[in-house]
């Protein structure tokens, strides 16, 4: 099948690397002109120069996901760019600290929930307006295993109830924005191949583990090996185009059965 998004004008958050990098540089293969957003301008830049080297269209747009009148701008940017945005990409996240409870923090606490839950919250506080004078549009949330499935992983609290939080934002829009006809659509990866896992800040885990021994592999489609970021923006990209029409309230859990197993 081949999904277009001609013209059409994409934005992922956390769009410098990773997932939403991936996400962005499918969004624009596949046609849409593609904003990306992050704390730091040099990866965004780095994406927007790979999209124009594939002859696409991409703008770079820094903003703090956690921090309303950033969203507010980046939106406004967007929309005095292009005048609109018909997919919304809430992909922007953090691991955050695992820890036991009695360890975790406030701040590590706060920052996780901020990033995850809040930023998703704000992108699509600020996009929706739009889409509603536009009369459609797609949104993806980028949640996770963890929270949704899986609850296995020991110290990931703060991680696990931001994306439970997703998801159940997520199926609440898609039934209170489906009159405005825009579609609220929800991406449940596992272990994919890219580098937040090197970010997660881990403490003390030992004292919380329960241990299991998976035979082959604990992502029993793989025998262990992780997905790849492409193969969650090949995802992405079908549930914002016309092809997923009628799809709205929907977690699409995209894992290679690694959370059957491990949950």
């Amino acid at each position: 099948m081949n999904i277009q998004l001609k013209n059409q004008v994409a934005w992922i958050t956390g769009g410098g690397e990773g997932i939403g990098r991936a996400i962005a540089l499918r969004a624009a293969k596949s046609g849409a002109k593609v904003a990306i957003t992050g704390r730091d301008i040099e990866p965004l830049n780095g994406v927007v120069a790979e999209i124009e080297k594939q002859h696409g269209t991409a703008l770079a747009v820094p903003g703090d996901v956690t921090v309303p009148e950033e969203m507010q701008q980046v939106v406004k940017s967007i929309i005095d760019e292009w005048g609109q945005i018909d997919f919304l990409c809430a992909n922007a996240g953090t691991n955050g600290t695992w820890s036991p409870i009695e360890e975790l923090d406030y701040e590590e606490w706060t920052k996780t929930i901020s990033v995850n839950l809040t930023g998703t919250y704000l992108a699509i506080h600020h996009t929706v307006p739009h889409m509603k004078a536009a009369g459609n549009g797609s949104i993806v949330i980028l949640s996770s295993v963890n929270g949704t499935r899986v609850f296995s992983n020991e110290g990931a609290s703060a991680y696990a109830a931001s994306k439970a939080g997703q998801l159940a934002l997520g199926k609440m829009l898609a039934l209170e924005l489906a009159p405005s006809k825009i579609r609220v659509n929800v991406i449940c990866p596992g272990a994919i191949d890219t580098g937040i896992h090197e970010k997660t800040e881990r403490h003390d885990l030992e004292e919380i583990d329960n241990p299991v021994e998976f035979p082959e592999g604990n992502i029993p489609l793989t025998g262990g090996e992780m997905g790849k970021a492409d193969q969650v923006a090949q995802l992405a990209i079908f549930l914002a185009s016309d092809a997923a029409s009628h799809i709205t309230g929907t977690p699409v859990w995209i894992d290679g059965a690694e959370s059957l197993l491990q949950g």
